[in-house]
């Protein structure tokens, strides 16, 4: 008799895990939806543009090339120059890049517990060492470090709970500003200097296609995350 209980019980608590999970979610996707153009969510948009630029680095660096600088703009622009290296490769690893990283951070939140503000620290000193390594335009210097501090201070400061809590904004704002940046990019405007655009021009494969490929593998992407999450709730 006792057995059907427990299983009743166990499946009442995963039914409510679940209807936790999908209302925060929800909660937090309407948040940042409805306050993507306000001054409160540009952080973490610069954040995820400076993941975006690093990714074309690390892509440079990882086929032999070398970065040159990064820059950083006000307006959510940003600029990777590398050296050498393959070209294909690193032009593909901007926006599938910070998609990535986004996951990565999802995933240490759901995982971490007692040691998520080490990761958030660690992050913190990322930021900073690529900022001071190579970040050259002025807005993007004081960008790099201030947000860097921010995330040094978080780490030293807020609770376990609460910087897990930073790992799943940082995360998702990365997840869903990929997707929304291909769209807006070259979706929207094919005509924009984008990556999607120079890889056309190197490859002469239409800058829509990429960005169809790219939507498609980013929406596929957040699709599997999103349901592995649920399964685990």
């Amino acid at each position: 008799m006792k057995q059907p209980n427990r299983r009743k019980i166990s499946a009442q608590t995963t039914s409510r895990s679940r209807i936790r999970f999908v209302a925060g979610f929800l909660a937090f996707f309407a948040a940042l939806w409805l306050l993507w153009d306000t001054w409160l969510v540009t952080p973490l948009k610069l954040f995820v543009v400076m993941l975006h630029e690093i990714s074309h680095g690390l892509a440079a660096l990882a086929t032999g090339g070398a970065i040159e600088k990064i820059v950083i703009t006000p307006d959510l622009g940003g600029a990777c120059y590398c050296g050498g290296g393959d070209a294909f490769l690193t032009l593909s690893a901007g926006y599938l890049g910070s998609l990535l990283w986004g996951v990565a951070l999802v995933l240490l939140a759901t995982r971490l517990e007692r040691t998520a503000s080490w990761v958030t620290g660690a992050i913190g000193l990322l930021v900073g060492l690529v900022t001071v390594a190579y970040v050259r335009n002025p807005f993007g210097l004081a960008f790099g470090l201030g947000f860097a501090a921010a995330l040094v201070l978080a780490a030293r400061y807020l609770s376990p709970a609460a910087n897990r809590r930073v790992l799943w904004a940082l995360g998702l704002t990365s997840c869903l500003y990929a997707v929304l940046d291909i769209k807006s990019d070259v979706i929207d405007r094919p005509e924009l200097q984008s990556d999607a655009r120079m890889l056309a021009e190197m490859t002469g494969v239409p800058t829509m296609l990429w960005g169809g490929i790219w939507i498609v593998v980013a929406l596929a992407v957040c699709w599997l995350l999103l349901r592995r999450l649920f399964r685990q709730a």
